[in-house]
């Protein structure tokens, strides 16, 4: 009678690992993608990769292949005091753990690529390197990108620069050579964004510097500081700009709040510079 039950038992478990193989296979897929950096699943396949799986799978299926009836008897000690110390703590928090991860094999199968893949929270500063993919040098304009103010009549206003994206404005900075760059009416509307940037801070930060903050009169005057300063990143609002940039600079990113269909495929999209360089999904 044992034995019928052992054999019956044996599928179930066979089961369990195909499904732990599989669950195992798609958090590292998931994990690679969280790296700062880029990694070709095909070389996760090398000796040392498959040795650390082999020892992975083993500890699972030893885990797996522990009776639920010897573990419930493990749980089940009676507590000396009812005084609980710190240590009695830990280990009932632990014992309710396994207790949820042994109701099922389905679900003991996920509590062991779970612990095995905690969620990794990438750094900001990992995350705007991983997003500049080695690039060095970006050109960026100010209204609607770096500034609250959207067209160069609200310049000649007021100049308010976005509390948001100094972080990530600073951070690239640690990585590239940053050039900002906007049309304006007149010298006042530039005298009046060069002071909101100083102050912000963002000049004496160590990041920008003073003298890389251009203006020109026209839109095309942006497109020929772009072509002249060749970046490897150009951040813009005009849509045409982008358009016209593709063929010339490595990546784009078009800051709107909407969707455009058929961009070209150097360009990505996003609804501020924050979002984009702090987001690992968005692409």
């Amino acid at each position: 009678m044992a034995e019928s039950t052992s054999q019956s038992s044996d599928p179930a478990k066979g089961e369990e690992l195909r499904d732990l193989v599989q669950r195992f296979m798609a958090s590292l897929a998931e994990f690679s993608r969280r790296l700062p950096f880029d990694v070709d699943l095909q070389k996760l396949c090398s000796i040392t990769t498959l040795a650390a799986l082999a020892i992975t799978l083993a500890f699972a299926w030893k885990l797996l292949r522990t009776p639920p009836e010897q573990q419930r008897r493990q749980r089940r000690r009676p507590s000396s005091s009812p005084n609980l110390s710190i240590n009695n703590l830990h280990s009932d928090t632990s014992l309710q753990s396994s207790e949820v991860c042994s109701s099922s094999g389905d679900s003991r199968a996920q509590c062991a690529v779970n612990e095995f893949f905690q969620p990794v929270e990438l750094a900001l500063e990992q995350l705007v390197r991983h997003k500049l993919n080695e690039g060095r040098k970006v050109t960026c304009r100010l209204l609607g990108v770096v500034l609250d103010e959207t067209t160069p009549e609200e310049l000649q206003k007021q100049a308010t620069v976005r509390s948001s994206v100094l972080e990530v404005l600073l951070q690239i900075a640690k990585f590239c050579d940053v050039y900002l760059m906007e049309r304006v009416l007149d010298d006042e509307s530039g005298e009046r964004v060069l002071s909101a940037l100083d102050d912000s801070g963002v000049f004496t930060a160590g990041g920008l510097i003073r003298d890389k903050v251009l203006f020109c009169g026209t839109e095309n005057g942006r497109i020929s500081f772009v072509r002249q300063l060749e970046p490897d990143w150009h951040v813009d609002t005009n849509a045409e700009i982008i358009h016209q940039l593709t063929r010339f600079i490595k990546y784009l990113l078009h800051v709107t709040p909407d969707r455009p269909q058929n961009t070209a495929s150097n360009v990505f999209i996003s609804t501020s510079l924050e979002q984009f360089f702090g987001d690992l999904d968005q692409r």
